[in-house]
């Protein structure tokens, strides 16, 4: 197929959507504290992990993703523990996990706490 883009490893084919892609551009200018200290630390590819920040998937965006482990880290502030948000975080890590790519849910407190510990210890676990 003339034009037709190949699937690497730890690639999934996904239609565009538009609508998240804009919504992702502009969750990238707005990143909350955590989520820029984390990025500045995972932003250099440390240790050849490659990492994406606001990155659309389905009817999704992610706070970070790495496609060669298939893994999403979602940086979760107090937020997450209200109302109804952790049921949609319960059903937005089962589709992932119907889409093969696992959560990792990383409080904000302890991305605060240190930034560096976290992000080694996350690029340790994408490197398995």
């Amino acid at each position: 197929m003339a034009g037709a883009k190949r699937l690497t490893e730890g690639q999934l084919p996904r239609p565009k959507q538009i609508r998240n892609v804009a919504k992702a551009r502009q969750l990238r200018r707005a990143m909350t504290l955590p989520e820029t200290l984390l990025w500045n630390l995972l932003r250099k590819n440390p240790d050849g992990v490659h990492v994406r920040r606001q990155h659309a998937l389905g009817d999704y965006i992610l706070d970070f993703y790495c496609a060669a482990a298939m893994v999403c880290i979602e940086v979760d502030g107090l937020v997450h523990d209200m109302g109804s948000k952790p049921q949609q975080d319960a059903k937005r890590d089962a589709w992932l996990l119907a889409q093969g790519i696992e959560t990792l849910r990383i409080p904000a407190r302890d991305v605060l706490k240190s930034a560096e510990d976290v992000a080694d210890g996350l690029v340790r676990y994408c490197k398995r």
